[in-house]
């Protein structure tokens, strides 16, 4: 039957099989751990120590007990030996989540090898339940109530194991080890293939934001936003040598388009595993970079974590175990000009070594802005158990390494004396936030699809406590820049750039007929163009207009930031963050606000110049016409290819940003 144990914050349930401690985390959260062994983990993996001691309620005997923690508490019951060990959380009193079995309890935890199990952790599920969160992937599906995610990252998927819910508490799964989640109408259900225990944690606030707030509290807050970053950023797949680089940035300046930053793509360096220019294309970077920061534009360089034995770091490297290993010793996990390996940033070493070579070849050359790819990272085959890191084998730990990559990096420029740390990277876990991660969706396409879920992977990654968020402007793959559909794509993706957190104009652009190769003995050449004067003569005017909004709107940008940096707030939030008691705004997957003042509603269909609005309440007025409409209702609106569909709440300051329309 098992039997419950009572303690000043915590309670401790035992039984054949299973070990279970439930314990206030701070503020309105509770944390569960779980386990088949004989004794609980203190493994925290990501999650901070508590800012203040949680202050519980305990009451019960040893069949059924239960501990609050504010507006959190939970009841476990010992039952009987089918039966037992049922565990029901409750917010302000109400239920919210109530353990389910499938079969005998004991299936929980099924051995995998040494003390690790694949473990499962199951609950009912909530008529007219929502969700939002689990990071972002490319699926058509904001509220991912009636889904299942793997929980694993790869190029375009970026998996963060913490939902919010309709119900008002956030559900943080505390635990790196590959896995899945289901969010399914018969039940929610929790699996890591191969862990010490489950772990997880449960935390409600007041409102949206409250909720939000504790999860930061638990993982980090974004650090302050580079007053710079909220501008423009011009990159393309990519730019072969400082004379290509620098010619495009005279021609932004030529031209009177504000720009703030360009980027240095991959291949710019001597091999992979090297961390520094090609003499041959880059001969003076600090000269590249003087005349960079002279036009008042920061440059921002790609970083890989692979390496060969063709660099001169590898035999260094692999003889101290800086390099991610193979349980059964092979060489290469990533094909790429040759077998390629990666760095393993969780080591504390590889992260010295490898920020010492980029501090010596790109920061004190003047490059302090660094792109991190490649950051899930992106092994072949995906098969983690395979995998050998210093934290431990992938199979338990292979989530962590986006956030080890980031915090090397941080760390790095910390340490420099750097103060205001952006990192543009691929991927990310809970708790990249804090070390400027500013996360994109990966390589995706190009195209009106991929267009719309970018939308629902924003604010997916939003509510999964990244504030910092962007895509590629214009999708990645496949964009032909002489082609109408693409033409029509580039302008409507502008727009949802110009109410991003970062506006990031990048991609692989199809080469013209007539495209003639600069360097052609050069590995990995050139896309097609891509910057703002290569989309048509129509369309030239309408993108320096949006890239000139985008200039005045920084001070409103770095505004929110600095909220965001805070009290975790995002900037680009779904209508229900501010709109929480109006249960329309929880349906609404494709309009969003940006900031608390502006409502923003991209078009994201090819040909579409008309579409459905929600006002929620308030009054609000059309940044195009000035017209005033009343909330609480759905609204027609229509825009031409160079218009877009915004409102900003009457009396707010922000209209004037659109005075120059």
């Amino acid at each position: 039957m098992g039997k419950i144990e009572l303690f000043e914050n915590k309670l401790i349930f035992e039984r054949r099989d299973e070990l279970t401690v439930i314990e206030g985390y701070g503020e309105n959260c509770l944390r569960c751990r779980s386990t088949k062994n004989g004794r609980i983990s203190d493994e925290a993996w990501t999650l901070m120590s508590p800012k203040i001691q949680a202050k519980c309620v305990v009451s019960g005997d040893e069949k059924v007990a239960t501990i609050s923690n504010g507006l959190v508490s939970a009841k476990i019951e010992a039952g009987n030996i089918w039966h037992g060990g049922v565990i029901t959380y409750y917010r302000d009193g109400k239920q919210i989540l109530k353990t389910k079995f499938e079969g005998d309890y004991t299936t929980r935890n099924m051995h995998v090898e040494g003390d690790h199990y694949q473990v499962k952790v199951i609950f009912y599920a909530n008529e007219g339940e929502h969700f939002y969160g689990l990071g972002q992937e490319q699926e058509d599906q904001f509220d991912r109530k009636g889904s299942t995610c793997n929980l694993l990252h790869y190029n375009t998927k970026s998996a963060l194991p913490v939902v919010y819910s309709s119900l008002g508490y956030g559900f943080f799964w505390n635990n790196p080890a590959p896995g899945r989640c289901e969010l399914t109408n018969n039940h929610t259900m929790w699996v890591a293939d191969s862990t010490y225990q489950a772990d997880y944690l449960i935390y409600a606030g007041e409102t949206p934001a409250d909720t939000m707030k504790i999860y930061c509290d638990l993982t980090g807050y974004a650090p302050e936003f580079p007053d710079w970053a909220g501008g423009f950023w011009q990159s393309k797949l990519r730019y072969e040598s400082q004379d290509e680089l620098l010619e495009v940035a005279r021609e932004y300046k030529k031209r009177g388009i504000p720009i703030d930053a360009i980027i240095i793509d991959y291949f710019h360096w001597t091999e992979q595993g090297e961390w520094k220019f090609d003499p041959k294309y880059w001969p003076d970077p600090k000269a590249m970079c003087d005349e960079l920061k002279e036009m008042n534009i920061q440059p921002i360089v790609s970083i890989w974590p692979t390496i060969n034995p063709k660099s001169e770091n590898f035999m260094e490297m692999n003889e101290g175990n800086m390099l991610i290993r193979t349980e059964n010793g092979q060489y290469g996990t990533f094909d790429f000009y040759g077998q390629q390996t990666f760095i393993d940033p969780m080591n504390p070493k590889t992260a010295k070594f490898v920020w010492d070579k980029v501090k010596g070849n790109y920061y004190n050359n003047g490059i302090k802005n660094f792109w991190l790819d490649e950051a899930e990272p992106e092994v072949h085959p995906q098969q983690f158990g395979h995998l050998k890191f210093y934290l431990g084998n992938g199979a338990q730990t292979a989530m962590l390494y986006p956030y080890y990559y980031a915090k090397m990096f941080y760390d790095g420029l910390k340490e420099a004396g750097e103060d205001k740390i952006i990192l543009l990277t691929r991927a990310a876990y809970p708790g990249s936030q804090k070390y400027g991660a500013a996360v994109w969706n990966g390589d995706i396409m190009s195209t009106f699809e991929a267009l719309r879920m970018s939308v629902k992977s924003g604010l997916s990654m939003a509510m999964s406590g990244i504030p910092w968020w962007n895509s590629d402007i214009g999708g990645f793959h496949a964009g032909d820049i002489e082609s109408e559909y693409f033409r029509e794509l580039i302008v409507r993706w502008f727009q949802f750039g110009l109410f991003s957190p970062i506006m990031r104009l990048h991609g692989a652009r199809t080469r013209s007929k007539n495209h003639k190769p600069r360097n052609p003995a050069i590995i990995e050449p050139s896309g097609g163009d891509n910057e703002i004067w290569c989309f048509g003569e129509e369309n030239y005017p309408v993108l320096k207009k949006l890239i000139e909004l985008r200039e005045r709107m920084k001070p409103y940008t770095k505004k929110y930031m600095d909220i965001a940096s805070k009290t975790g707030k995002p900037i680009m939030r779904p209508m229900f963050f501010d709109y929480y008691q109006d249960e329309i705004s929880y349906t609404l997957e494709e309009q969003y606000m940006y900031g608390e003042e502006i409502l923003f509603a991209p078009i994201v269909d090819q040909g579409q110049v008309e579409r459905e609005v929600y006002l929620p309440e308030g009054n609000w007025v059309n940044v195009f016409d000035k017209k005033l409409y009343q909330g609480k209702q759905f609204i027609n609106c229509h825009a031409e290819l160079h218009e877009f569909i915004a409102f900003v709440k009457e009396g707010s300051s922000a209209l004037s940003i659109f005075d120059i329309l």
